[in-house]
């Protein structure tokens, strides 16, 4: 359901509202904010998800060195002998 919110914007946000409303792209000043805050609520939630990872991160400890030429004679090693 919609609610009306009263707001002030700079004259910057202003006229740009208003030259979104006259390229006919939008129909009204609500439909540019409603679009504002769309991309406003995608970008917060792409940086809490990046906080979760980040956090996730942190929370599995520290990284061990790997030796990645190690890894691949130990697989090669591995398959030769059978597994």
């Amino acid at each position: 359901m919609a609610k009306n919110t009263s707001f002030a914007v700079g004259e910057h946000f202003a006229e740009f509202i208003h030259e979104q409303v006259e390229s006919g792209r939008y129909a009204s000043a609500s439909e540019v904010v409603r679009a504002g805050l769309r991309l406003l609520q995608v970008e917060e939630e792409k940086i809490r998800a990046l906080r979760a990872a980040i956090d996730e991160g942190l929370a599995s400890g520290r990284a061990e060195p790997f030796d990645f030429d190690e890894f691949l004679e130990r697989k090669s090693r591995e398959f030769r002998d059978g597994g």
